[in-house]
């Protein structure tokens, strides 16, 4: 057994200004398989997460429904946690970066860069509303696009013609708060010195530390000259007042991600973390030999391949292991649609569907890459009740109920087949360097090839037809322990995808929770318990109640 290693992970914070839909989960699923892998293979993993609470949206959603801040990001918190919990989201601890620990951790790291020359201030002109009495943001500015003409387009880009600009070239500028003409006026800012790293990153981002399309990205960035960042925002702001600057704020984005290292401080200091001895250190000091990875979406790679490490090493922690960035969701091969019912939120999903559906179905299709997928719902229903229920947990059903029967739930002390049990078990290493590297589709395909054979053997030797010959219970025995073993193994493999029906699993056959080193060991000369499905059919009925429900989700919305 080789040695444990100690793993920190971590999935991109969500905002707390709006529910959890399908294209979030696909980076919480797709994190939370690789933490489970982790953890089955028998290694220190830990997972943490938070909420991200901070930033001028929050402020005025809050405003609108005429609560504070802080009540808006408790409700959304607990709603968060809830929908993560609905789809077996298993982190280790799950916090927020409006907390203490965040506050002290985003003071350090800017104080450690200020004082190490890394902060420059500078005069700046920014829109300002005269009526709202507050400087506004670039997403705040609506008018026509400067390229193209469109009309109603942010500050920053347009969705029309997908142009990038500032606010100041837009036409026709209108506060998006209270509809005023915006005015220009002067405030002092504070702006990190990215281009102070420039040779740290060209480094880092070459070494192993992130995707290749990734790394190529950056290179373009690289060769337009990385700019300063602008890290303060004026008062009135939902943050966390700079320590020398009364009246300015860090920007989100400062305290986002290290709300990363605030979680795990929040989880080192807690009971559960103590027990364990989780020191925050031995994750964070420079030189530790820990892991540290975080699982983003390509559209923030900006902020955590370049602002992140740079801030990091700037202050004296070490950088991350790796970044893994992932593609968007689509649904049938378009954009997310309220209009059509196939923008979903996470919760009406599961007040319809078996939530291990949708992490199957997204294991199946993910990759190591950065490539959008699909969400077909017509192949989504097809894929689910064909592999899952048709193969997998047909086996078992197909054999449990002559070991209940005829041999009082006591499987057979010797296999029909052991080369077959060797044959299956050599894939062990195969599927595990598959999940390793993020291959989840790869790693299921190889599993459903095995449970087609393994629903081929139990075919060819057909135990219903052994149990009404006489003479040969023996035989059926061992028939349905083979069938049993392989049944094992699939959903073993499949634990880290499937962790609530590999637990019911579990409990039918008996044992205590599946590890990967288990897995080539059959079990034999053991009870085991009456078998109960483990898993129903998608029928189209729930698919087309989804979306007649995500249809209401809108109008209620707009009403």
């Amino acid at each position: 057994m080789t040695q444990p290693r100690d793993i920190l992970i971590t999935s991109a914070l969500p905002y707390a200004n709006g529910p959890i839909h399908i294209g979030h989960l696909v980076e919480y699923i797709q994190t939370d398989i690789w933490a489970r892998f982790q953890k089955m293979r028998g290694h220190n993993c830990w997972y943490v997460c938070a909420d991200d609470a901070h930033g001028t949206p929050i402020m005025l959603k809050a405003r609108q429904e005429g609560i504070t801040p802080e009540e808006l990001i408790a409700r959304v918190a607990d709603e968060h946690r809830a929908d993560f919990d609905g789809f077996r989201i298993g982190f280790d601890h799950y916090h927020s970066t409006h907390s203490p620990e965040n506050r002290h951790y985003a003071s350090l790291i800017y104080e450690r860069n200020r004082d190490a020359g890394h902060i420059a201030k500078r005069t700046i002109e920014q829109a300002y509303d005269p009526v709202e009495q507050m400087f506004l943001p670039d997403r705040f500015i609506k008018g026509e696009c400067p390229k193209c003409g469109a009309a109603d387009q942010y500050g920053d880009n347009c969705e029309a013609c997908g142009a990038s600009y500032s606010p100041a070239e837009l036409k026709h500028p209108h506060s998006a708060i209270s509809g005023a003409v915006p005015e220009q006026r002067q405030s002092d800012h504070y702006f990190f010195k990215l281009a102070d790293f420039e040779d740290l990153l060209k480094t880092w981002t070459r070494a192993g530390s992130l995707q290749g399309q990734v790394a190529n990205k950056l290179d373009e960035w690289f060769d337009a000259g990385l700019k300063e960042w602008d890290i303060s925002r004026d008062a009135p702001y939902f943050g966390f007042e700079m320590p020398d600057h009364p009246g300015k704020f860090f920007y989100v984005w400062l305290d986002a991600p290290i709300g990363y290292m605030a979680s795990f401080q929040h989880l080192c200091d807690s009971p559960k973390g103590q027990a364990a001895g989780l020191h925050f250190d031995h994750f964070w000091e420079p030189e530790s030999p820990a892991e540290v990875y975080h699982f983003i979406g390509k559209d923030i790679i900006y902020f955590h391949a370049l602002f992140w490490p740079a801030m990091l090493h700037g202050a004296g922690f070490r950088t991350p292991t790796a970044i893994f960035a992932h593609g968007f969701l689509t649904v049938d091969g378009q954009k997310m649609s309220k209009s059509r019912g196939t923008f979903i939120k996470a919760r009406t999903y599961l007040d319809h569907l078996n939530p291990e559906y949708l992490r199957y179905y997204f294991a199946a299709k993910l990759g190591s890459g950065v490539d959008d997928i699909d969400l077909s719902l017509d192949d989504f229903q097809a894929r689910v009740n064909s592999d899952l229920v048709g193969k997998v947990v047909n086996i078992a059903s197909r054999t449990a109920g002559f070991i209940s029967k005829r041999f009082d739930g006591r499987l057979a002390a010797e296999l029909a087949s052991p080369a077959l049990f060797e044959t299956f078990a050599e894939a062990n290493q195969r599927i595990a360097d598959a999940y390793e590297a993020r291959e989840y589709s790869r790693a299921v395909r190889e599993i459903m090839i095995l449970a087609d054979q393994a629903n081929q053997y139990i075919d060819e030797q057909a135990p219903w037809v052994v149990a009404k010959q006489e003479g040969r219970d023996a035989e059926l025995q061992r028939i349905c322990t083979q069938g049993l073993n392989l049944f094992r193994l699939l959903i073993g493999w499949l634990k880290p995808v499937l962790p609530a029906t590999a637990e019911a699993a579990e409990q039918f056959l008996q044992i205590e929770p599946l590890t990967w080193s288990q897995l080539e060991t059959p079990l034999l000369d053991h009870g085991i318990a009456k078998f109960k499905p483990l898993m129903t059919r998608i029928e189209p009925k729930q698919i087309e109640a989804m979306l007649e429900a995500s249809k209401e989700d809108l109008a209620r919305a707009t009403s």
